[in-house]
């Protein structure tokens, strides 16, 4: 069931040998696909172990994971953050940590990821523009985080801003949206323990164009929910600024679950495609909450999820 979870499941034990060894072949040739600058030293294993939590779908490959994007910053296609994203410096890195929490501060990169034991998580990845793939994640729990800086009592939701940065991030030159990017979790949500701060994918540094070095992942929501190249964690009260929603109201709630039953005004959501799959694959059914109901659902109890989509 797509709910369920394997014991002990790694991305070798799921991943086609083609897409093994294609894996392979684009690691050792990453500059042909512009693989955002990683490239060397850089690709030292992250050494991530495998997680409960992973689903039991075999994962797309690099290739797809990598050269299929959405991320404005770079560009407006799906194969510009690929081309684009190589000028994006990532070393060193800041988080600054602020708002409603016991020690606020700009942390490094090597702060955040100290004593930090990382995990692969394969998740489902559902597209608000009704496309999916499945991405082996690296990273650890965004409530691991949350928790050593101390959540104060007070403290109802979590935000996040991307990096600001128009003179490496070529899209931000343009007034596409309101930059930087914004996003928002409920307090709830951000320490379900599915919800995680990935640093890697396939046990390998996050490629520039998927969000490098830091960015969320929560796999019952939209992708674009899962904010990329996360300089700034803030802690607050009120329900924070998220920017397709504050864009676009009428088409992207705050909360953005997803779910088959509520269409986007443009089109349907009740299937999908999946990446990948050639021209001609057939459209599947969408699950609620992207198949992690049975570990979320509850977190909405009450709420009118037609209505707080």
């Amino acid at each position: 069931m797509a709910g369920r979870w394997k014991n002990d499941l790694g991305w070798s034990d799921v991943t086609p040998k083609a897409a093994f060894l294609n894996r392979r072949r684009l690691m050792a040739g990453a500059g042909a696909l512009a693989l955002g600058g990683i490239a060397g030293p850089a690709l030292a294993k992250l050494g991530a172990m495998p997680s409960r939590y992973s689903t039991d779908a075999a994962p797309n490959s690099l290739e797809d994971i990598s050269s299929y994007n959405n991320y404005y910053e770079f560009g407006t296609g799906k194969d510009d953050p690929a081309r684009n994203a190589h000028t994006l410096t990532t070393t060193p890195w800041t988080v600054k940590i602020d708002g409603l929490v016991d020690k606020p501060g700009d942390y490094s990169m090597d702060d955040i990821l100290s004593g930090v034991s990382l995990e692969e998580r394969i998740y489902r990845f559902r597209c608000v523009e009704a496309w999916a793939m499945v991405v082996p994640w690296v990273g650890f729990e965004l409530a691991d985080l949350l928790n050593r800086v101390g959540v104060q009592p007070s403290a109802k939701y979590v935000a996040f801003e991307t990096l600001m940065r128009p003179e490496e991030m070529p899209g931000q030159r343009r007034a596409i949206l309101d930059w930087p990017y914004r996003e928002g979790l409920r307090l709830d949500e951000a320490m379900h323990p599915l919800t995680i701060l990935a640093n890697g994918i396939y046990d390998e540094p996050l490629p520039n164009q998927n969000g490098a070095p830091l960015r969320l992942v929560v796999p019952w929501k939209y992708g674009f929910k899962s904010i990329k190249s996360i300089v700034r964690i803030s802690l607050v009260e009120e329900e924070p600024h998220a920017t397709w929603n504050v864009t676009n109201p009428r088409e992207y709630g705050f909360y953005s679950n997803v779910n088959p039953e509520v269409d986007h005004p443009r089109w349907s959501q009740a299937t999908h495609r999946v990446v990948g799959g050639g021209l001609f694959a057939k459209r599947v059914p969408t699950e609620k909450f992207n198949g992690y109901g049975e570990e979320v659902a509850s977190l909405y109890d009450g709420m009118d999820l037609a209505k707080l989509f």
